[in-house]
């Protein structure tokens, strides 16, 4: 079984400017895909920011049930972090964020009013994965579409000031992933989720692995009711096989294909492939 490994050339130098970047901002919001909040996490991030206050945003609130969400606050609250929910896409979850943002920069320019200096607007950076919503969220904190944003990764690719207000300056970074994905179980995660790029892994099999997740995970029913195929005692393997022959004339490939993105467009409803742990 080959590895999944996905660090294409703009990523090595978007990590670089970041890390410049990074130097010049007051409060870091880091964005993870609420499916798979631990996979989507860079290990690195921590160790970049230092002491800089960090928002930590768990985006696609759409895609994971409400009981999910309430698991996941209650984890990170007991790690001594407050994690905000969003949907980019449709809007929700945005004030608390700039509020928060807002919080961090009333507090920096205290300090510097202390010091005899003049406010001036906080700074802050979008990072996280790519594909998990960054510049969909930034669109939304300004009120209008001011960076790309596609489901798929690698759509940023420089470093971009935005202002959002006369108090708040956001760096729109490209998505940042370790040079090498350690976690074979998360790159598969990223994968299925479409956080790293598709020239990294083989649709087939980690579809295979997905279908094996909603079982492992109960969420069986979601797959039966939607191809009208029941899981029974399958593997993943297995039922992308029986669903290639029962509805693609034998086409394991267009199968794949079909259960990969009704997931990743929703269509399955809300999956998570991830709980507390």
């Amino acid at each position: 079984m080959s590895l999944i490994q996905w660090y294409p050339g703009h990523i090595a130098k978007a990590e670089r400017q970041l890390k410049n970047g990074l130097k010049l901002v007051d409060v870091v919001l880091e964005v993870i895909d609420a499916r798979v909040p631990l996979a989507s996490q860079h290990p690195q991030v921590k160790e970049w920011i230092g002491e800089k206050p960090r928002i930590l945003v768990l985006n696609r609130l759409d895609m994971i049930p409400e009981s999910v969400r309430q698991q996941w606050i209650t984890w990170f609250k007991n790690r001594g972090q407050t994690p905000y929910f969003t949907n980019a896409k449709a809007g929700e979850g945005i004030k608390p964020i700039l509020k928060a943002a807002q919080t961090v920069g009333s507090e920096i320019n205290e300090k510097r009013k202390s010091r005899g200096m003049l406010p001036r607007p906080v700074r802050a950076v979008v990072i996280g994965f790519p594909n998990v919503g960054k510049s969909a969220l930034i669109n939304r904190l300004l009120g209008r579409k001011v960076v790309a944003s596609a489901r798929r990764a690698g759509v940023t690719r420089q470093l971009q000031w935005v202002k959002i207000s006369d108090t708040l300056e956001l760096l729109d970074a490209p998505g940042v992933i370790p040079s090498r994905l350690y976690n074979q179980d998360d790159a598969v995660k990223l994968a299925i989720c479409q956080d790293i790029g598709d020239a990294g892994y083989d649709d087939q099999r980690i579809t295979a692995v997905f279908v094996d997740l909603v079982i492992g995970l109960g969420y069986e029913g979601a797959l039966e009711s939607r191809y009208g195929l029941s899981t029974g005692t399958m593997t993943g393997e297995d039922y992308i096989e029986e669903l290639g022959r029962k509805s693609y004339q034998g086409d394991k490939q267009r199968a794949t294909m079909q259960i990969l993105n009704d997931f990743r467009k929703g269509v399955l409803g809300a999956i998570p492939l991830e709980l507390p742990r």
